[in-house]
């Protein structure tokens, strides 16, 4: 199984550079998106996000950045349309997703097999995950009302929301508040125990693999992959790497749990 993450600084592609890139790669929709934002700060953002991530999916696949054909299932989820003629570089099917908080941007790659990930700053305020929280499976409310009011409870919801968001990228669910919300758990034997995911329905829940990370300061990332083979088989890992692609630097490899 191959699974690749990109992480970048938004300060690692200059403000210029990046509207030169985006106005090369980005197609007509993605172009149009960045004019309806009302802060520059934010339209940069979206553009480095998604030069980004043309320029991982162009390293993964052999495609040119601005010939990467980008759709939408009905269900909003992003796809990498491959050619007629299949991938340049060949492989499997590749999927992919992308997230974006404040000043950094991830995307996470994957041969044959679905992904999620996703992205947090950690400076969003308690009273803003206290009320997410709320739409959380009982067990996951449970495991953070047992930490001490305060910083560790809001660092529990962040990392619930953030593992949440992954998996359900990675499923292709709504994101926003709702009963989909209560139709999986994840629980911990312990603060530092990995995430054993519960799904309503789903006999097969041991064949996600699960990444929680701190990229930078402040950040924190979670990745979900459906590895079709149960949890035990193997020992599957990601390769992490930080700073805008121009080549393929050495990764860092991060075990999936």
């Amino acid at each position: 199984m191959s699974v690749s993450l990109w992480f970048c600084p938004e300060a690692d592609l200059a403000p210029g550079l990046a509207a030169t890139l985006a106005a090369h790669w980005l197609d007509a929709h993605e172009q149009e998106t960045a004019t309806r934002f009302h802060f520059e700060r934010d339209r940069r953002r979206y553009l480095v996000a998604h030069t980004l991530l043309r320029r991982v999916l162009a390293l993964e696949t052999g495609i040119p950045e601005a010939e990467a054909d980008l759709r939408r299932s009905a269900h909003g989820r992003p796809f990498l349309r491959p050619p007629a003629e299949g991938l340049p570089r060949g492989g499997g099917a590749l999927d992919f997703s992308l997230s974006r908080t404040h000043a950094h941007t991830l995307v996470g790659v994957a041969r044959g097999h679905r992904i999620g990930v996703d992205v947090e700053h950690t400076g969003r305020g308690a009273a803003a995950l206290e009320s997410i929280a709320e739409g959380f499976a009982r067990a996951e409310r449970d495991w953070i009302a047992r930490a001490p009011a305060g910083p560790s409870r809001t660092r529990r919801a962040l990392r619930l929301w953030t593992l949440r968001q992954a998996y359900a990228k990675a499923r292709g669910l709504g994101l926003g508040p709702g009963p989909a919300q209560e139709e999986y758990a994840f629980t911990r034997a312990d603060e530092d125990g990995p995430p054993v995911l519960t799904v309503a329905g789903d006999g097969r829940p041991d064949r996600w693999r699960f990444l929680e990370f701190e990229p930078a300061a402040e950040t924190v990332a979670a990745v979900a992959v459906e590895t079709g083979t149960p949890a035990g088989a193997g020992s599957p890992a990601a390769d992490l790497r930080t700073g805008f692609p121009w080549g393929r630097a050495t990764p860092r490899v991060l075990a999936l749990t």
